[in-house]
Parts: structure tokens; C-alpha cells; sequence
């Protein structure tokens, strides 16, 4: 059990890194082709935050583990608000002065809603899938789209662009893409079989094992970037990561069981997980919304956030 718990360590770790990689190599090449570093922020550098989640819930749909792929899209949502944006606002309160995010944010609400309806019947069907990926498409044109409509002012602008790699040849972004390529499901398929063992010695269903072990191993890659942020007072590139995330969570993540193995979904998923996700995307907004225009998510509520996110973590294991 500890060599297994080894190994999953390991190809965590892996997948982290192949997740990065495939990041700079491809927004590095697109850098080099002339694309605005604005579209590249906000596109291959937000959805390489949800690369490693991504690649998992195939992995785990192909392996029939439909529950541990709607685990982890649903399991990274709540990680990532109540435990990496707590963590980030303990280490340092957030200022939210974005206009771009604040109109993410009810995006955010609405695909929470959508994720909350299909799977209100415990069942995610093919069509629910491609509904999802279709609207994943339509996000991704949407961010392209605002990138070239930016108020000059909004802070987020300097903040992706300080993050988009400068002067790599396009040899060395085109050896980093290709890598990531590989190792991203290569890792991702040693890991979901670790985890697999470690959920079965302990008990655990598939649910489980995706709502925790997976979900908080494949948030990490968001956590590190949060902290970066903060750390550079990159506020709003540490909040416009988690929320991306949540985005790229609902329709990427959670579309891969329904297009590669749909079928019958745990009824915890549907009447008790998929609601705390809905209401910590509530909490979330209320937190981050000001009718002066500037608001701060401050340190006592990121205790909160984290209090709710123990909370959560003693009523799947109690």
C-alpha cells in the first residue's frame, strides 16, 4: 500500500509537469506565430490549468470509472474554492479590480446551474456530453473574442501577459508540446490506477476517491499558480485561474464520461456534491462583488472557505 501510495505521488507529480510543459511549449509556439498574448492568456494558458483534470476523467471514463471522472470535475470545483483560494487569501488577502472576471463569475453560476440539471436525473447521456464540449468551444471563442476587447485599464491584461513565455525558438516550444503530449495521459492512466488500488484497500468508492485523493492532487497545478500570483500581487490572475478552471472543470472535465462512457452516475454526485460546488460558486461571488467596484477577499474569509472545505472532507469521510 505505501509502494502505491508511492507511485500515485509520482505520477502526480509527472502530470504536473507534463501539464506545465505542454502550457509553455504551446503558448511559447503561438507567441512565436504572432498571436496576441492576451488571447493566449486567457485560452492555452487558462485551460492548461484543467489539462491535468482533463486528461484524468478520460482516462478514468476510457477505464469505465465514470464516477471517479465525475468526482474529479466536480471535486476539483469545490478544492479549488474552498481550499486553494482559502489558502491563497490566508497568505495574502485578494484585491478584485477586474471587470473581465466579475463578468466570468456569472458565467461561472450559469454552468454550475447546467452541471446542477444533468445530473439531477442520476443519468449523463451522450447528448449532455457534447452539450457541455459544444459550450466548451463556445467559451474558448468568447475569451478570444474579450481578449481583443479589453478596457485598456483592466489589470488583468499586464498580469497574462507577464505570465506568456518570451524569446523560446520554436524548436524547444514544439519538443515541451510534444512531451507534454505524451506524458500528460501516460501519467494520467499510472495515477488513476493507483488510485484505484489505494481507494479499494480503504473502502472508498469511485466517487470518493475522485471527489478527494484525485481532485486535490490535480488541483495543485492551480494552487502553485494562486500563490505565484498573489506573491507577485497578481490578484486577479490568481482569481481568474480558479474561476478559468471552474469553467474548464464543467464543460471539458465533466464532458468526458458523458461522451466516452455515459451512463448511470452515483446518487451522492447528484443530490449532495454537485450542490456544495453550486454553493461555494454562490459564496464565491458574494465574496468578490462590490457595487463600489473594488472588493477584497480577506483572510477571514479564506479561514472560512477552508473551514467549509474540512467540513466537506468530515461528511465524505464520516
Amino acid at each position: 500500500m505505501f509502494f502505491e501510495v508511492f507511485l500515485f505521488l509520482v505520477w502526480l507529480a509527472v502530470l504536473s509537469f507534463a501539464a506545465d510543459r505542454f502550457v509553455y511549449g504551446a503558448a511559447a509556439m503561438a507567441k512565436n506565430f504572432g498571436i496576441s498574448p492576451m488571447v493566449i492568456g486567457l485560452t492555452i494558458v487558462a485551460m492548461g490549468s484543467s489539462a491535468p483534470e482533463i486528461v484524468v476523467s478520460a482516462t478514468a471514463s476510457l477505464n469505465g470509472n465514470i464516477n471517479t471522472a465525475i468526482g474529479n470535475a466536480i471535486g476539483s470545483n469545490i478544492t479549488n474554492i474552498a481550499l486553494v483560494l482559502g489558502l491563497t487569501a490566508l497568505l495574502k488577502p485578494l484585491l478584485i479590480s477586474s471587470s473581465t472576471l466579475k463578468r466570468e463569475m456569472p458565467v461561472l453560476l450559469f454552468f454550475s446551474l447546467l452541471a446542477t440539471y444533468m445530473l439531477s436525473d442520476l443519468f449523463l447521456s451522450r447528448t449532455e456530453g457534447l452539450i457541455l464540449i459544444v459550450f466548451f468551444f463556445a467559451v474558448i471563442g468568447a475569451l478570444v473574442w474579450m481578449s481583443f476587447n479589453l478596457e485598456s485599464n483592466d489589470p488583468l491584461i499586464a498580469e497574462t501577459e507577464s505570465e506568456i513565455p518570451t524569446n523560446v525558438p520554436t524548436s524547444k516550444a514544439i519538443f515541451w508540446l510534444i512531451m507534454g503530449l505524451i506524458l500528460l495521459p501516460l501519467s494520467a492512466n499510472f495515477m488513476v490506477d493507483s488510485a484505484v488500488v489505494i481507494a479499494k484497500a480503504f473502502g472508498l468508492s469511485d466517487l470518493v476517491i475522485g471527489l478527494t485523493i484525485i481532485a486535490i492532487g490535480t488541483s495543485l497545478p492551480e494552487l502553485a499558480a494562486s500563490i505565484a500570483g498573489v506573491l507577485k500581487n497578481e490578484d486577479d490572475m490568481a482569481l481568474g485561474n480558479i474561476i478559468g478552471s471552474n469553467i474548464f472543470n464543467i464543460l471539458a472535465v465533466m464532458a468526458m464520461p458523458g461522451l466516452i462512457a455515459p451512463g448511470l452516475i452515483d446518487e451522492f454526485a447528484a443530490h449532495r456534491d454537485v450542490y456544495i460546488m453550486l454553493g461555494l460558486n454562490i459564496l464565491l461571488i458574494l465574496m468578490s462583488f462590490n457595487l463600489r467596484g473594488i472588493r477584497r477577499i480577506n483572510r477571514i474569509e479564506g479561514l472560512a472557505l477552508i473551514a467549509c472545505f474540512a467540513a466537506y472532507q468530515f461528511v465524505l469521510f464520516g
